[in-house]
């Protein structure tokens, strides 16, 4: 049996910083950076289901938020600033990424190709669920830039009022919940966070 690079490929994305223009006061990998989408965007499919009476599949979705990055173990991370810088860098870095992710399903293993696909190329994801795994994105963004706000860090302030006004551009009904619900106390220290659960329980 021929052997695959594809997981060796993935365990690079450890590797691979976020944010590279900026200064900053906690560094983000894109391996940490997919946990945490996918745990979000997990969040908001069963959010969405629960309350806004979705019928989203909420598993199928955190696997492919999982792989919403993947490309960028080859590309590396292009900074949305220079992404979006025009509409020449923004066709070019769509022509990388499509190239990328054929390279990506072409190293897996011939059978197991037509499963992956829609994991490495989000365009073959549902409509909902690509608005889901966008909207988890973006949270994460916005967590990481109220969390080097909060070290003191004036670098993220600008992202920081992009991203929040991106969300609530956004009108998802689960993205408000998520943020009026889970948000406010990620910023809160581990004893905060411990004091505030004993009280509650």
């Amino acid at each position: 049996m021929k052997k695959s690079n594809f997981y060796a490929f993935l365990t690079r994305l450890r590797w691979i910083k976020r944010w590279g223009l900026k200064r900053n006061a906690y560094e983000e990998n894109v391996m940490e950076h997919s946990w945490e989408v996918a745990t979000i965007a997990h969040a908001l499919a069963v959010i969405k289901n629960r309350n806004f009476n979705g019928s989203v599949d909420a598993n199928a979705i955190a696997v492919a938020a999982l792989y919403h990055d993947v490309t960028e173990v080859i590309t590396g991370d292009l900074p949305t600033p220079i992404k979006y810088h025009s509409p020449a860098i923004q066709r070019a870095y769509k022509t990388i990424e499509q190239q990328t992710r054929d390279e990506l399903l072409n190293i897996l293993p011939e059978e197991l190709q037509q499963d992956y696909q829609p994991l490495i190329n989000e365009d073959l994801q549902p409509k909902v669920n690509q608005q889901i795994i966008k909207a988890a994105d973006r949270i994460s963004a916005y967590l990481k830039c109220q969390a080097e706000l909060k070290a003191g860090n004036q670098e993220f302030e600008t992202a920081a009022k992009r991203i929040s006004a991106d969300l609530m551009a956004m009108e998802q009904e689960e993205v408000a919940y998520f943020m009026r619900v889970f948000a406010p106390s990620c910023g809160l220290s581990l004893d905060a966070l411990m004091q505030e659960s004993a009280i509650k329980s």
